[in-house]
């Protein structure tokens, strides 16, 4: 995984994207210049670019002489790591797939301008199959957030940590925990009560103008007791409720986690410390992760910090119900609890629509007239159409070119009867002068909208952005064409072109041979 390249390697990478080596015992030639040069030549995307020595040695013990490399890039941002941020044009290193020869080997140009292709297309469906993934943890994360509305407008604060689903399964961690009016509720991995109050001083002495608190290291975070907690709780977030009522998610370190390949570790071989090599580079990255969890990811705090906006709603309205007994200790009228949860539905319903906004897949909506009503900032940067542009335009005749148009009719048309389709691709127009009137290619799920009184008012599309599978796909598909046209053509000037496969069975057979 990318996670295990230094940035450098990275960034080259990402720059030369098929790195091979012919034979990792070859002594490096170095690179004769002219003196006039002013700067060493960039050797970034030169295939002879001779491997590092540490690498060269790690291929050494594994046996391993020649080596192709072959790098998965797709959407995203190397400082946050998601896979669709920072726009259509921002790409980051994924993965790498490394192929291992025990004698050295020189693979030809053209292979290897194939297998950069083949990295292309995988990386494209890998990023769909990441963006499905995203979309299916933010419905898990909607969902869970509603069971654990509903438990908190049934049972008291509590049920949210003795019940099933608990605030563990919000976000992915080791352990949990609920301070509650001076009641502490652990789960999985979690501090004992005195070192979780112990935390709690510490929180409000340092951190008490803040709404809470996420790292993958309280150590680093300055948090005096960390080394007493050990190993098992390095990461910790933390959302403030009240003054004296926290929630916090606990997470342990990495080095469990990680497994190596390629390192001797023979009691007689000493470390030299004034060089790198594989023992003293995987002692250096241990170091590196000791006492560090997984860092917590942007999704997960926007789950945190919904469900601490709606047990804040929830806490303020259950107070609000207190102090509005009456003289002789009746609670006034039933009507208070109906506001009450009209409130909480409000709450619930504006965090999805912020949800909704800041998503990270293109969401848009009509009413029944088929005219914009929804637009998020993912399907806005697509198109170049804004928001407020977007809104009253009528998606079929406005936003959809018109080889689209019967298809978008009627998945609306279904969908304003209840009937819902899935995965139907539409084909959107762009309005930015940087997008220069390319089209965009959406592969949508059209669901019914409907009001508190179970009446459809709406369709609402949830979609994936497919236009980079579409180009590439487009390409292999022209490819193919011209490889046809040529193979089969008629025209005398076509030489004789025959194929067989590994077996030497004929495969193509032109017409200049018949």
């Amino acid at each position: 995984p990318a996670t295990d390249i230094p940035q450098a390697s990275r960034f080259l990478f990402k720059q030369n994207r098929v790195r091979m080596i012919v034979d990792c015992h070859a002594t490096p030639v170095l690179v004769v210049q002219d003196d006039r040069l002013t700067q060493s030549m960039c050797l970034v995307g030169s295939t002879l670019r001779a491997p590092h020595g540490c690498h060269s040695q790690y291929m050494a013990n594994m046996g391993s002489i020649a080596s192709l490399t072959m790098a998965v890039i797709i959407n995203g941002n190397e400082d946050d790591g998601s896979n669709v941020a920072g726009g259509r044009s921002s790409m980051r290193l994924w993965g790498l797939v490394v192929c291992h020869h025990t004698s050295s080997r020189c693979i030809p140009f053209p292979l290897r301008y194939a297998c950069e292709f083949l990295m292309q297309a995988f990386g494209l469906q890998l990023n769909m199959e990441l963006q499905l993934a995203l979309q299916m943890s933010e419905k898990r994360v909607l969902r869970t957030q509603t069971l654990l509305c509903d438990m908190l407008l049934r049972d008291s604060p509590a049920g949210i940590v003795t019940q099933s689903p608990s605030i563990m399964d919000l976000v992915k961690c080791d352990g949990a925990a609920f301070l509650y009016h001076g009641n502490y509720y652990p789960l999985g991995v979690a501090p004992t009560e005195a070192q979780i109050k112990d935390v709690v001083e510490w929180l409000l002495a340092n951190h008490a103008d803040s709404t809470g608190l996420s790292t993958d290291s309280l150590g680093d975070a300055g948090y005096p007791g960390a080394a007493a907690l050990g190993d098992a709780v390095c990461g910790m977030a933390v959302a403030y409720i009240t003054k004296r009522d926290f929630l916090f998610w606990f997470r342990s370190h990495t080095a469990k986690e990680i497994k190596w390949g390629g390192a001797k570790h023979h009691p007689e071989d000493k470390d030299d410390g004034q060089r790198m090599h594989p023992r003293s580079s995987f002692k250096a990255f241990l170091e590196v992760v000791k006492s560090r969890s997984q860092p917590w990811e942007t999704a997960e705090m926007d789950a945190i910090h919904s469900l601490q906006l709606i047990l804040r709603d929830s806490f303020k309205e259950s107070e609000a119900a207190m102090n509005s007994k009456t003289a002789d200790g009746a609670v006034q009228p039933y009507s208070m609890a109906g506001e009450q949860g009209i409130d909480e539905l409000g709450a619930v319903a504006r965090e999805m629509v912020r949800l909704i906004e800041t998503a990270t897949v293109p969401i848009f909506a009509v009413d029944v007239g088929g005219c914009i009503n929804g637009w998020n900032a993912k399907i806005a940067e697509l198109t170049g159409l804004s928001v407020e542009e977007a809104m009253g335009k009528s998606l079929v005749s406005d936003l959809i070119y018109k080889e689209n148009e019967e298809t978008v009719d009627k998945l609306i048309s279904r969908a304003l009867r209840g009937d819902e389709d899935k995965n139907v691709e539409i084909k959107l127009k762009t309005f930015s002068p940087e997008l220069q009137g390319k089209a965009v290619f959406v592969v949508v799920n059209a669901c019914s909208s409907k009001d508190y009184s179970n009446n459809i008012v709406g369709v609402c599309f949830v979609g994936q952005d497919v236009t980079g599978q579409k180009i590439v796909m487009d390409k292999f598909i022209n490819i193919q064409g011209d490889y046809k046209a040529i193979v089969h053509s008629p025209n005398p000037l076509i030489p004789p072109i025959f194929a067989a496969d590994e077996n030497t069975c004929c495969l193509e057979w032109n017409t200049a041979l018949e």
